[in-house]
């Protein structure tokens, strides 16, 4: 049998509600910055699949002239 000592013992170690709320909360918080990481991410690499297909067609372009 469980005594109030006991009890005490297990609230003090478990996590409350408060404490869930709190980590979905920051949980929340991870994923948006997570996503925003992700968006940056993705435009920074359309960017440079950008700059290396004009740096590529100017190569050609100079090559052409060249000949």
């Amino acid at each position: 049998m469980l005594t109030t000592e006991d009890i005490q013992k297990l609230t003090s170690i478990l996590a409350t509600k408060e404490d869930i709320k709190e980590i979905k909360n920051d949980v929340g918080d991870l994923r948006e910055s997570l996503q925003g990481m992700i968006v940056a991410t993705d435009n920074l690499t359309k960017v440079i699949t950008d700059l290396h297909m004009e740096y590529t067609a100017i190569t050609y372009q100079l090559k052409r002239h060249e000949d």
